[in-house]
């Protein structure tokens, strides 16, 4: 076992081994009108290795020919079953039919119908949660591809575990404030799945961010370096677009995510040490600092300034005395020109992009 990089995680390396009685592994598919795409996504999970994969394809009245292609895997793939839902009841519903009321086995995982998982995605997290079982939840890294996209997954980078200790991984959260977690290719016990239960129906674009923060409550948490876990399609319908490429709407709904878990957890959370002030705060400074650096480019936007400033003053009963208003209001009063021309923050800017590169080779070796 190599060292221990932090005190709040352990890195060892993978390795193949035999298994005798191979765990097995639910896999939820939800779709709605990705019927071109349902093939190849269930496709990476039948021919996955080293465990025993059931899968549920719940078809929310899709409009295309999903529930066709649907049922057409079901008589091709034994271990392929199909619900198909008369009415659309929206995508969280579908979810948690599928994780709560489905699901079985050791473990279980949700993947939407136009994503998919590398080889071995499944055996490296389940051969983690095997050899660690206080760890609850296992994620990894993950690849982009769709029709602008040519890069594909390969299994020449060696794949590391590294084991957070669950409320310290939650402690970080709350302190960042931004998730970490890519859907695709994330597995969760099937017993912690219960426990926390499923996807909060108010938060219904950060439900999964909201997820993983529950499970940390309750497990330790478990990362795959090296190969992704889990390949992402990009497209113009996918669920990325919209409110995730939106800074303010993206933040907003970060801001539902820690009401919910400081309304319903506060007792736990005070125990561990976690102060919704500290996580206010850092939430209230991310508009902030785009509208910073928008200023440095000599382009700020009005209207997403404004918006940046009350979210802030919303957020935080004394939003006056963070940092990043401070440093806004200071480039108000220069003008965006001067700020332009001048570079005269170009030492901040410098050391935020320094230190957002070091936050990016963390997460790719340690997820976070």
């Amino acid at each position: 076992m190599s060292t221990t990089p932090q005190a709040d995680h352990r890195v060892t390396h993978l390795s193949s081994s035999d298994v005798d009685d191979l765990p097995i592994v639910s896999v939820v598919i939800p779709c709605y009108n990705y019927g071109r795409f349902l093939a190849a996504c269930v496709r990476s999970v039948v021919t996955q290795r080293g465990v025993r994969t059931r899968v549920l394809i719940i078809d929310d009245a899709s409009t295309d020919d999903s529930a066709v292609m649907a049922q057409a895997l079901a008589a091709l793939h034994p271990q392929v079953e199909v619900k198909l839902h008369a009415v659309n009841r929206g995508h969280i519903t579908t979810y948690n039919e599928g994780l709560l009321e489905w699901a079985s086995g050791d473990y279980v995982t949700l993947l939407s119908a136009d994503d998919e998982l590398p080889p071995g995605s499944l055996e490296r997290s389940v051969r983690l949660m095997e050899r660690h079982p206080t760890v609850g939840m296992v994620y990894g890294g993950i690849e982009e591809f769709g029709d602008k996209t040519t890069t594909r997954t390969t299994s020449a980078r060696r794949a590391t575990a590294t084991v957070h200790n669950g409320g310290k991984w939650l402690h970080k959260r709350c302190r960042e404030t931004v998730n970490v977690v890519p859907t695709p290719g994330t597995i969760l016990r099937t017993s912690v799945q219960i426990e926390v239960g499923g996807y909060d129906p108010i938060l219904t674009h950060a439900g999964d961010f909201d997820m993983w923060l529950r499970v940390a409550l309750v497990s330790d948490i478990g990362y795959v370096g090296g190969p992704p876990q889990g390949r992402y399609r990009v497209h113009g319908s996918s669920m990325s677009d919209g409110v995730y490429q939106d800074s303010m709407g993206d933040v907003r709904q970060r801001k539902l995510v820690f009401d919910s878990l400081f309304s319903k957890h506060s007792d736990e959370l005070e125990r561990a040490g976690i102060s919704p002030s500290v996580t206010y705060a850092r939430l209230a400074g991310h508009p902030l600092w785009l509208a910073c650096r928008a200023y440095e480019k000599g382009a700020p936007n009005p209207i997403l300034i404004d918006e940046a400033v009350a979210f802030a003053e919303e957020t935080v009963p004394e939003a006056e005395s963070l940092r990043p208003y401070r440093a806004l209001r200071r480039r108000q009063r220069l003008g965006a020109v001067y700020c332009h021309r001048t570079q005269v923050f170009v030492g901040t800017a410098i050391v935020r992009r320094l230190l957002n590169r070091y936050w990016w080779f963390r997460w790719k070796r340690f997820g976070g």
